[in-house]
């Protein structure tokens, strides 16, 4: 019991909180580690397993798939998509364990891609002249080996540091897949783009931009 229980409040700290901010796809948060400190968080795990201890053994598969997910693959660039993946959205990295195996490299890829080019977005060093172009073209510098855009804090610097590997893995995927990442891309980088240079003052621009940021990725998968 003491070991499961263990898991159980492991899977708590590894869960993380999401950042409150409408994007593509938001980041993970770093409250996680001001909650590892807090023994209320744990009294509180406690407490809610007292009422539900039916959530005990799905609580357990899932600290299991998020270890499985935190194996990588051998191949060097894989596993640095795989290792980024997991850094910036354990959520994203245990589901896509689930899927085909064909699938998993074809999502990790367009998680990674739409996460830099929200990276870019995000980034308020980067003046908006410079900005909304490279958004607009990002979709056509994923086919470049060589391509790579210095932004973001901690493990997105390091993805827009070494985003070669990502390019890469993409470049080995199927045509079909490609397609499928670049078109969404392009959108969504031309939906960003034209957001940066224009206010959410409606319902209906905010329907709009939802549709880009986040609504693109479902059409997408």
């Amino acid at each position: 019991a003491d070991s499961n229980l263990a898991l159980v409040l492991q899977v708590d700290r590894d869960a993380g909180l999401k950042v409150g901010r409408v994007r593509g796809i938001a980041p993970e948060a770093s409250a996680s580690d001001r909650r590892r400190s807090n023994p209320r968080n744990t009294m509180g795990v406690l407490s809610l397993l007292l009422k539900h201890p039916g959530d005990l053994v799905p609580l357990l598969k899932v600290k299991r798939m998020a270890d499985k997910a935190k194996k990588l693959p051998k191949e060097p660039n894989l596993a640095f998509c795989y290792d980024m993946l997991n850094k910036v959205s354990r959520s994203f990295a245990i589901v896509i364990q689930q899927l085909p195996h064909e699938l998993q490299d074809a999502v990790c890829i367009f998680y990674l891609v739409l996460r830099a080019l929200d990276t870019i977005e995000d980034d308020m060093a980067i003046p908006e002249k410079t900005k909304c172009p490279e958004l607009e073209k990002f979709h056509q510098k994923i086919y470049d080996p060589k391509y790579v855009y210095p932004c973001g804090e901690k493990h997105y610097k390091r993805l827009m540091d070494e985003y070669t590997k990502v390019t890469a893995v993409f470049l080995s995927l199927k045509k079909e897949y490609q397609d499928v990442i670049a078109d969404i891309t392009k959108r969504m980088g031309k939906g960003m783009s034209n957001f940066i240079r224009r206010e959410v003052v409606s319902l209906k621009d905010w329907d709009e931009y939802c549709h880009y940021v986040a609504g693109l990725v479902g059409i997408g998968l």
